[in-house]
């Protein structure tokens, strides 16, 4: 089928380590006959390009957000000067460098969407991405549509000024729906859908039945995310250290980097992997491609993600879609991809203590490990394929006829 629409698809810093899913839609979005052209904000920090597609998608992406006083001019006769003076004064100093620095590159958009004939742009962010889309449209530019991954609060001010005039957005989790109704009712599109993110079960797939962990053998852990605070690999470790002081045989691997490319939050993981005594039993991989993700978790027998929140967890769905038995946290909207002791296993956040009891209590009854390795997979091929993001984008924007 050829392309019969094309449409503009804004995600900050492209292509960052944690955006596999989004090439992974826009492949899904390219089978089904849509040309996409990728826009950004900014290249990411270079300790951040981690993927085997990243120079292709770089060199697809155009880059919005370079310094250009002679776009910010071109802008002022269009500028909604009432609107963005409203939002300056609510949302403090945050708020008018966010304008500040959008002005420019809505311009740069409009210019970019006229010259490629695209008049609707997906942004899969709230963040500044929005507000660039948003004043944009003011200014007479494409129409847009918007993607919540997490709580609002992680987005920044002037949320109002982006949502109100979003055609339509899509939001991941039912939790993070109902947060959003109670926060801005007066503000939201007509148009509100709950669309999680999905991965190529196709590609993340088991290498044949579970394996299980020898007797006395060591155990394999793998985990999957940024090094941040909140991703909880610090209670991870301190699991690792009461399993093997409980004489476990027990080695983690953690894959992800911080947002500084290194040299931020790893450092005190460095030194805390010190301080526990696990200089021999956890290796940070760092930011590492989707093939060696996909063969870590292979290669694990239990894949564990402590998050303290999390909105509801791509590494958890590659993990369940390879059929490796899961451990995540009872925390943000990952109950709505985790049914509890069916598909995978739940945990209190912020509790070592219970890491290790759920991490022991599944290495020692593999036949439990077995059912959840084939439930988990079967949980994420029924409900959370790439390909369910893309047919809701075409459907939202120009209805289902689209389709091949």
């Amino acid at each position: 089928m050829t392309a019969t629409r094309t449409l503009g698809y804004l995600v900050p810093q492209f292509p960052g380590q944690t955006h596999i899913f989004f090439w992974r839609e826009i492949a899904e979005l390219e089978k089904r006959g849509v040309r996409v052209e990728l826009l950004s904000t900014r290249h990411p920090p270079a300790g951040l390009v981690a993927h085997d597609w990243s120079a292709e998608a770089m060199a697809r992406t155009t880059y919005l957000g370079k310094a250009d006083m002679l776009a910010g001019l071109a802008a002022l006769p269009r500028l909604p000067y009432r609107a963005l003076l409203s939002e300056a004064t609510s949302g403090g100093g945050a708020m008018v460098k966010d304008i500040a620095v959008s002005i420019p590159a809505a311009q740069r958009l409009i210019r970019h969407c006229r010259s490629r004939g695209i008049d609707h742009v997906h942004v899969h962010s709230c963040g500044r991405a929005a507000l660039i889309a948003a004043i944009a449209r003011q200014m007479g530019g494409p129409r847009y549509s918007l993607s919540l991954h997490g709580p609002l609060s992680d987005y920044g001010p002037g949320q109002g000024f982006k949502w109100r005039h979003a055609e339509f957005a899509s939001i991941i989790t039912r939790k993070l729906q109902a947060e959003m109704q109670a926060e801005m009712p007066g503000n939201l599109p007509a148009r509100l859908f709950i669309q999680p993110m999905g991965v190529d079960t196709d590609v993340l797939t088991p290498e044949g039945p579970y394996r299980p962990v020898a007797d006395g053998g060591r155990l394999r852990l793998f985990s999957c995310g940024r090094l941040n605070i909140v991703k909880g690999h610090q209670d991870l470790m301190q699991a690792v250290r009461l399993l093997r002081d409980a004489g476990r045989d027990v080695a983690l691997t953690i894959a992800g980097e911080d947002d500084d490319g290194g040299s931020g939050y790893r450092k005190v993981l460095e030194a805390r992997i010190a301080e526990l005594g696990l200089s021999d039993h956890v290796t940070l991989l760092g930011a590492v491609d989707a093939a060696r993700v996909r063969d870590e978790i292979r290669a694990a027998h239990i894949f564990v993600l402590a998050s303290w929140h999390e909105p509801l967890g791509v590494a958890l769905m590659e993990a369940m879609s390879c059929g490796t038995p899961t451990i995540g946290t009872n925390a943000g909207g990952v109950p709505e991809l985790i049914r509890d002791g069916v598909d995978a296993v739940l945990v209190p956040p912020k509790s070592p203590e219970a890491l290790a009891q759920a991490i022991a209590a599944l290495a020692h009854d593999p036949d439990r490990a077995a059912r959840l390795s084939l439930a988990g997979r079967a949980r994420i091929v029924e409900g959370f394929h790439s390909g369910r993001g893309a047919e809701m984008l075409i459907d939202a924007i120009w209805g289902p006829d689209l389709h091949p």
